[in-house]
């Protein structure tokens, strides 16, 4: 069911391509088949066209995380914390220092 989404939000981005909510749609497709670059750069051009609430951040430190990339994994969930808190999200912003916490060990 993922590559026939996945087809479809890529036929979507060719009809619109500064929707940034076709991108996360695609990144997150992506993320489901634990595609973790194509997330990754799905997902970056997404908050080239967006401000995101902390969301998008989750889904970057995880990719980076399952790829053995700790650093930009870390400074994906600082930024979204900063996202996070910016629009009052404080529970996301917690969730993503413990995960900074959990790389550390």
């Amino acid at each position: 069911m993922s590559e026939e989404r996945i087809q479809r939000f890529r036929k979507l981005l060719e009809k619109n391509p500064s929707n940034p909510l076709i991108y996360y749609s695609l990144a997150n497709e992506y993320f489901k088949l634990q595609l973790y670059e194509k997330t990754i750069e799905t997902i970056n051009a997404y908050l080239e066209l967006k401000n995101d609430e902390g969301a998008a951040y989750r889904m970057l430190g995880h990719c980076y995380t399952e790829l053995g990339m700790e650093d930009r994994a870390k400074d994906s969930y600082e930024k979204g914390i900063r996202a996070a808190l910016q629009h009052g999200h404080p529970d996301m912003a917690e969730e993503f220092r413990d995960c900074i916490e959990s790389i550390d060990l």
